[in-house]
Order: C-alpha cells, then structure tokens, then sequence
C-alpha cells in the first residue's frame, strides 16, 4: 500500500492546479484520471482575469498569453450582407492594480497541456487509465483502490480531492446531493472544425427563422468553434449535419466544413453540491459546481477551488481546512447566480445578452467576514480583510523595476508594512516566521528606505490598498488578504499566526526542490 500526502481525482484544469499547487510546496501526491488518453476541445476557452493572476503565480502566464487572445469582432450576416456588428466585451488597458485587465481566450486543451507542463517540470505527472473505485476513511485518512489496467492498487492518503467532474464518482461515493435542475428544451451544438471558404478575421452567425449558425475562430489553433441546434436525426454524421446548417443559413455554397474534430450536446444544467467536505474528503471544480457556460464562471471557479484548496492542504490545520467550504461554497453560489441571470438574458433575447463586462471576472469575489478574514481597523479602507489583494508597480531593493505580485509569486504569506515606521516590525516578523512568511516595508520618497524596504515610487500600492502609514496588510498564500490592521503591530500578526497553525511555522520550500514521492 503507498502512503501519500493528497490523491487527487481527475486531470482537468482543477486537479491540474491543485497538482502544481501541491507540487510546488513539495507534497507527496498522486493524480488520477480515468481516462486513456488527454481530452481534446476547446470547451471551457474563457481564461478570466483573476485566473490570470492565478496562472502568473504558478509561473505559466506566458504561455497561456501565447496560446490565446482577447477574442474577435462577431458580425451578423443575412446572405453576404452585414447587419449588425459587436463584441462580447471591450477590450481595457492594464492599471496599476489590476495587470490583466480582459477575459483570455484559450482553448481548453491548449490550459490543460500548459498546466501538465508546468507539472512536469515541478516532478509530478498525471497517470491516465486509472481508476479510483471504492474508498473509505478514518480519522487518519483515506484508503482508496486505484484500478489500473485491470490491476487493484490500495492506496492510503491524509486527503482525498475529487476533482472528477459532474459525474463524480467521490461525490456519488459520499452521497452528497448534487441540486439544481437541468433543462432540455435549449440544447445547443458545440464542434471544433476545419473550415474552408471564410477568413479567421472575424466570427459569423447567420440567423433564418429559428434557425442560427455561428462560426467563431478559435484562438491558438486553426479551428473555428460551429455552434447551432442539435440533429434531429442522431445518426446524421455531425460534418453533414454542421455543413447542411451552414448552407442553408448563409446561403453559401463556399464555405465547406472538411472535419469535426470534437463535439458535444449542451444543454442547461446548473447544480451547487450540498456541502464541498466530508471529513478528509473535499469536492472541487465540476464535482462540486455545474454551471451554464454563459458569463464563463464554470472552469476558472473550478481553478479557483484548487488554488483555494492547495496552500490549506501543504500544511493542514483545522482552521484552515474548515475554510475550504464556506470560502468556496459562497463563490460558487455567487458565479452560479451570475451565469443563470445572463443565460436568462439569452432565452429573453434580450438585445445586450452577448455583452460581458467586470462582473464576470471574478476580482470583486473575495472572502470578507469569513474565518481567516481579519481587519483590525477602527475604519476598514476600501479593500479589507478578505479582499483580493491588489498588484502595484514598485521598485525592487537594488532599484530595479518590480510589481507586488513579484513579491507574492510563490506558496509564502506576503506581509507589507506601509511606512519606514514598520520596518523594525517586518524585519522581526521576517526572521521569526521564514521562509513561510516574506516581509517587506513599503516607502514613499523620501522616507528611509532599508536594504529590504520597496518604493511605491507613484504612490500606486498605498492607493491600491487605501493604506495610511503604520497600516500592516497580511497577503494570503493564494493572494487574498487575509489581516489588516492599523495601526499594525507585530503582536496582532503573531496572534492572527497562531490561531491558524499554533506554535508551529509551515514549511514553505524553494520551488525548484521538490519531492512528489
């Protein structure tokens, strides 16, 4: 029997982020999928810009920039003749706070090879054509049977995480309910396909009656993703079906689908699980949350979850593992709201349905008032304890250019101390909680700049964070903040530590040093 930290089940973009969360730490994990081979698809192609974030801190940023881009302009066509013209969002430039400013388009498979990239390179790997089956667990762990190949391995883990999609089988195996509805009367066909006879400058839809088609070019690939209503006949091949749409919509001959690489049949389903733990037991992405595919909440909740989960897991205490669920849960409720009230402007028709603006990115979704969420403040500013912590451009000790994201990247807790006043401070929390905890004193010009201290030259950070000096911000491994105090003193930090892990300090071990087995 092998004896691991964490078994994950399911290799899509959550158990992925959960790997490389756990890998960077250096937990002794597995990860399971039951699947032979990788999925192809664009699927879930809708990269929102707090997932952005989340891809800058593991490091994969650039590639998932490469591998995308901001979407098209879509035009409406009756025959050859244009009738309307739009996006699903305008595109915005990055500010001092917020770097990544516009939903992403990349297609799902390219996020998940990305994601088993980057998981490669930190040790790990994913074991396809395996099977979790029977599991139970004690008040130590979990024992699970993996079945591969015909083969039964016994497998004994502290946790287990299902991240094993809608039809999860963890879910099922807890009996966990899993409400919601799923409706039948709106389904839609999505395909991948090789299209000839039109450019890739723009996306199309044709509309006639009841009937629409929209062919949308499909980022980092020479597709275009073919929308329009399912066959009535289901033994009508899908290239015939798609090519017979196209034809008959448009009214052109011209344009000729040459091969459907994947497809699927979708249809509304909208489903919150009734709770996201079961002892050593957690839920996480789909296995925990279906959502419509309008306002694209369903993935990038599901990464959330992981990068939630992940940092709580590499050093367990109950605090933190309580968290998980009422964090999560509240997110998940708030995204699921979100997609059914658009999906609800689609079945309307209402004219702005195809619009998308802030309230999909999910940078206002934060844990205020929540266990871990302390403000110490008698007048909280305009981010507090629970918010998503702010980027801001600095300059780095030695007077390089940096941002405050380059000081959270990675699994620490981040402190900054605003004023040369906490220096004393931060360096004392520094030595006493490091490498877990990475502590740095923000200055103005013209305040004593200490070797470790960095310049909020513009002002930007202090006006990020609404901090006045003496204001001590206290940064979540996972980029929320987590203590605010004013003025601050090492005491409060101290007090707010201890009730998370007791005497104890996490370990929080250099990236490139790990060790998965």
């Amino acid at each position: 029997m092998t004896d691991i930290e964490v078994l994950i089940a399911g290799a899509g973009p959550t158990g992925l982020t959960l790997a490389c969360e756990l890998a960077r730490r250096g937990v002794r994990f597995r990860i399971v999928d039951r699947a032979d081979r990788f999925p192809g698809g664009s699927r879930a192609d809708g990269v929102q810009p707090r997932t952005l974030e989340v891809f800058d801190d593991l490091g994969i940023i650039d590639p998932i920039l490469a591998a995308g881009d901001l979407g098209t302009e879509i035009r409406a066509y009756q025959g050859r003749e244009v009738v309307w013209t739009g996006r699903m969002s305008e595109p915005a430039e990055p500010t001092p706070a917020v770097p990544y400013p516009n939903l992403w388009f990349v297609p799902q498979f390219h996020t998940e090879r990305i994601l088993r990239d980057r998981l490669a390179a930190l040790g790990g790997r994913v074991e396809t054509a395996t099977e979790l089956g029977d599991f139970t667990q004690d008040e130590d762990g979990v024992t699970a049977v993996l079945a591969t190949a015909g083969a039964a391995e016994n497998v004994r883990a502290r946790y287990l995480v299902g991240a094993d999609g809608a039809r999860s089988t963890v879910r099922k195996r807890l009996g966990v309910p899993f409400p919601g509805e799923t409706d039948d009367s709106g389904t839609v066909l999505f395909a991948d396909a090789r299209v000839d006879g039109v450019s890739r400058d723009h996306g199309r839809i044709w509309q006639a009656g009841d009937g629409v088609v929209a062919l949308i070019p499909l980022a980092g690939s020479e597709l275009f993703v073919v929308t329009t209503r399912p066959p009535e006949n289901a033994a009508e091949p899908i290239r015939d079906h798609l090519q017979r749409q196209i034809t008959e919509l448009s009214g052109r001959a011209d344009i000729v689908v040459r091969e459907v690489t994947w497809h699927t049949t979708w249809r509304a389903n909208t489903r919150l699980a009734e709770r996201f733990r079961d002892g050593r037991v957690f839920l996480a992405g789909d296995a925990g949350h279906v959502h419509p595919p309008t306002g694209g909440q369903g993935m990038n909740t599901g990464i959330q979850d992981a990068y939630n989960l992940g940092w709580k897991l590499a050093t367990p205490s109950p605090p933190l593992l309580d968290s998980y669920q009422p964090e999560r849960m509240a997110a998940a409720r708030a995204a699921l709201d979100l997609s059914t009230r658009l999906l609800d402007k689609h079945r309307r028709g209402d004219a702005d349905a195809h619009v998308r603006g802030p309230e999909v990115h999910q940078l206002t979704l934060g844990y205020r008032g929540g266990s871990l969420s302390r403000d110490d403040r008698a007048e909280p500013g305009a981010v507090r304890a629970g918010d998503r912590a702010p980027d801001a451009p600095v300059t780095m000790p030695g007077g390089r250019p940096g941002r405050l994201f380059d000081l959270f990247r990675g699994p620490h807790w981040t402190l900054l101390g605003f004023g040369a006043a906490q220096a004393g401070t931060v360096a004392a929390l520094g030595e006493r909680y490091g490498p877990a905890l990475r502590a740095h004193t923000v200055v103005r010009p013209g305040e004593p700049a200490g070797g470790a201290a960095v310049l909020d030259g513009d002002g930007h950070a202090h006006a990020g964070y609404d901090a006045a000096g003496g204001t001590l911000m206290l940064v979540r491994p996972d980029g929320y903040v987590g203590l605010a105090a004013h003025p601050g003193t090492a005491d409060q930090v101290i007090e707010y530590w201890t009730a998370l892990y007791g005497a104890s300090t996490p370990s929080s071990p250099d990236t490139s040093q790990v060790s998965l087995t």
